[in-house]
């Protein structure tokens, strides 16, 4: 498109002559409109790649922007902005990565700790169950197999109830996170689990625990996992 300013310097050079005081005063205007539209087309190329990294639901505005790798097949946009804002400040903005999921990879538990071998970074775990419920856990490592209890005191369960309600660490006890070839659990104590999901990742069970203090993340104590997901956050 050519700028309007150069057909009003046309016509007037074609009605009369042209001084050299308004010829420069024309180049700078013209210049303005070469600077405006550059300006102009640079922002948009920003904000439309702005747009492509950032989960439905989160807008331009928002000043928690997580990354995610790919869509989650559990979380709303609105869920994880407000999940990532209960993660250590270093993570409140950091890229999701989806290294498991049972939609994608079957449900094996060993196949989710082989999804994890090589990570050193934070993982998200994050279930939806058959009655609709979603709820999970924050670990501040990757899922292993383990012979005693890891993890630190920035682990924490979560459910969205529909409301997010978020359970952290009590100093009870340091029952973070363990697994083994049959089953992983996060928080413990007293024989009992927060969070406790079979070798199928299929069966799961929730109860309160000293270590987090936490209601009943599902709507009954035992129950079926429909899709799990496991993210690594960098």
């Amino acid at each position: 498109m050519i700028p309007l300013c150069w057909y009003a310097t046309v016509n007037h050079l074609n009605e009369a002559p042209v001084s050299e005081e308004s010829s420069d005063e024309d180049d700078k205007e013209c210049e303005t409109c070469r600077s405006t539209g550059a300006n102009e087309s640079s922002s948009n190329s920003d904000l439309s790649a702005e747009n492509t990294c950032r989960p439905p639901g989160i807008n331009n505005e928002d000043s928690c922007e997580p990354i995610l790798s790919e869509e989650s097949k559990v979380l709303l946009g609105e869920q994880i902005k407000q999940i990532s804002m209960h993660f250590p400040p270093r993570l409140t903005a950091c890229t999701w990565t989806l290294e498991y999921s049972t939609m994608k990879h079957g449900t094996s538990l060993r196949t989710l700790y082989r999804s994890m071998q090589g990570l050193d970074c934070s993982t998200f775990i994050v279930i939806k169950d058959t009655d609709g419920q979603v709820f999970g856990a924050f670990c501040s490592s990757p899922l292993r197999v383990s012979d005693c209890f890891y993890g630190t005191g920035e682990t924490f369960l979560f459910s969205f109830s529909p409301e997010l309600q978020v359970f952290k660490w009590t100093s009870e006890n340091s029952f973070f996170v363990k697994g083994n070839l049959d089953s992983f659990a996060f928080g413990g104590g007293r024989g009992i689990f927060g969070l406790w999901l079979d070798g199928d990742l299929y069966h799961g069970r929730s109860h309160t625990c000293d270590t987090f203090n936490n209601d009943i993340l599902s709507k009954t104590e035992d129950f079926f996992v429909h899709v799990m997901e496991v993210w690594a956050l960098k």
